[in-house]
């Protein structure tokens, strides 16, 4: 991805314009009526007649109309449309049996498949149709619920699966082509095209998610096309299809990809140890921004003031200080007299949102410089970054 300096990064909180795509509670909910599928094009290379009809029929495109077959031919046969069943309870208690949708698509031959976090969310039974129509059961392997990550395993039995091949999204630039390829309400296969519309966005999905780095696109993206790849002219994935800005609930031409790097790392760590390595300082906090700073008579307008650090923590361990008293501030008890954090490798923090992005690029044992203030006094506290366990 290319650099994008933390001042000019620009942030789009969630509020209700910002649409996670996918199953369950943003996803698509079937009724008694489903869509018509949609199959994928048939790949080349041979001589029947129906393979002749193709090359005559390719013979008439655009060099534009080219790569767009070119690359739906090549891709759709390892895009997942992902199946989900779980329960939910009515206001009398008694169970309700809710169907969700989303996408996915095969890294590996072994039966690896991509998608988000969100489209499998709680499910209890998960289902892969393949751009074929071969359905798979499918295992949950783990997932990066931050970063709105998870891998899912399907037993191939000796089948030969197509896989997507990966990119590098550190190397996009705006304006380059892209093509999404999904299951939007439904429609299995269905290809939109666009291009890179903006690099290096923040997007807030809730208090504690986010697409950071996130690709901005105007290829057309709706509620089915979560945890699809987005893919460069070359037929690489480059992106993970993840949120619309939408203010009337379908699309409005932006939106929103993890970027396949992050993506990477993640189903790297899966496939190896079966969870994802996160880097952790330890710490609980309050922002400070607004009256509360004012309140305790801080020497800072902004930070995140410390209650606790976390018993045997990298925090702790590096002598970062918690509260020593409790005060009342509105509805809630604070741990006041702790340090304030301001800045963290020289990124100023304000939320924890400010704190889970910069980890976002850290690993366990990774060391950080963390700025903090005790009393009147600024100090910079080196911090050998520990191991989150849960994700």
């Amino acid at each position: 991805m290319n650099a994008v300096n933390n001042s000019n990064r620009a942030r789009i909180t969630v509020a209700a314009l910002v649409l996670i795509l996918g199953a369950y509670w943003a996803g698509a909910r079937f009724g008694p009526h489903q869509p018509t599928k949609v199959e994928a094009l048939p790949l080349g290379g041979s001589s029947s007649p129906a393979a002749t009809a193709i090359g005559q029929r390719d013979a008439t495109l655009t060099n534009d109309e080219s790569i767009n077959v070119r690359i739906y031919r090549q891709a759709s046969p390892a895009v997942a449309n992902i199946l989900t069943k779980a329960t939910e309870y009515d206001f009398f208690m008694d169970p309700v049996p809710v169907e969700g949708a989303g996408s996915g698509f095969v890294i590996d031959a072994r039966g690896y498949i991509l998608t988000n976090f969100h489209v499998v969310q709680e499910a209890q039974s998960i289902e892969v149709v393949l751009g074929d129509q071969s359905r798979f059961p499918a295992k949950f392997i783990g997932a990066d619920q931050r970063n709105d990550v998870a891998l899912l395993k399907i037993d191939p039995k000796g089948k030969h699966l197509a896989a997507l091949p990966l990119g590098d999204s550190g190397t996009l630039q705006v304006g380059q082509k892209v093509l999404a390829i999904g299951n939007p309400f439904g429609f299995q296969s269905t290809l939109t095209t666009g291009v890179v519309s903006a690099l290096g966005r923040t997007v807030q999905t809730s208090q504690t998610t986010f697409i950071d780095e996130a690709i901005q696109t105007d290829a057309a993206i709706n509620r089915g096309n979560s945890g699809g790849p987005l893919i460069n002219s070359h037929g690489e994935v480059i992106g993970i299809n993840s949120a619309i800005y939408t203010p009337s609930g379908t699309t409005a031409g932006i939106g929103f990809a993890i970027p396949i790097n992050t993506a990477k790392n993640i189903a790297n760590d899966l496939m190896t140890d079966g969870r994802v390595h996160r880097a952790f300082l330890g710490v609980e906090t309050v922002p400070v921004g607004g009256w509360l700073g004012e309140a305790l008579d801080l020497p800072v307008k902004e930070g995140l003031l410390v209650e606790r650090a976390t018993k045997g923590g990298p925090a702790a361990a590096a002598g970062i200080q918690g509260g020593n008293r409790i005060a009342e501030a509105g509805m809630r008890r604070i741990a006041i007299g702790g340090d304030v954090i301001v800045a963290i490798d020289s990124q100023k923090v304000a939320s924890q949102l400010d704190v889970n992005l910069v980890l976002n690029h850290k690993r366990p044992g990774d060391n950080v410089t963390v700025t903090l203030f005790r009393g009147g006094k600024k100090m910079d506290v080196p911090v050998k970054l520990g191991e989150r366990t849960n994700n």
